[in-house]
């Protein structure tokens, strides 16, 4: 999900989707994407992780069967629900909550019927949680990225 006129050539073997609604909000991506799967269940990963895996995203896709309507990693922090599995049948879910303008994905996770939380224990397996889910949100997190980067 990208908004930026020009997120298309960001990754170009990756189809980009915008908003499908004007409200500001973590739930309005959620939203766009499970409207653009087409009933297909859906895996986000927020852009400010540079960490995740393709064993972190096997993993959390492996726990999404019925009646799971999430697989929600769970780290020290609390959960990472833009790291996360969705089952397409939470879009109706997902579209009263936009409508009645509760926009926080935390919000939706606590009314879904059955979530699978996949606890710090799981995810060990693929590597330190800590540093699975780093999020870059300033110039100085950006910098300390490159530098765990090089330390790989």
């Amino acid at each position: 999900m990208a908004n930026a006129p020009d997120a298309p050539r960001w990754l170009e073997d990756v189809r980009t989707q915008t908003d499908v609604v004007a409200a500001r909000g973590s739930l309005v991506g959620l939203h766009a994407a499970l409207s653009a799967a087409q009933g297909d269940d859906v895996l986000v990963v927020a852009w400010d992780m540079p960490f995740v895996t393709r064993d972190l995203l096997q993993l959390v896709r492996s726990r999404m069967s019925a009646p799971v309507y999430a697989a929600v990693p769970e780290s020290s922090q609390g959960l990472e629900p833009f790291c996360a599995a969705y089952s397409s049948r939470c879009l109706a879910l997902v579209e009263r909550h936009v409508h009645d303008g509760v926009l926080r994905v935390g919000t939706l996770i606590d009314a879904l019927p059955v979530v699978r939380r996949i606890g710090v224990g799981e995810l060990a397996a693929c590597g330190d949680p800590a540093r699975l889910f780093f999020n870059v949100n300033s110039a100085a997190d950006l910098a300390l990225a490159e530098r765990m980067a090089r330390e790989e």
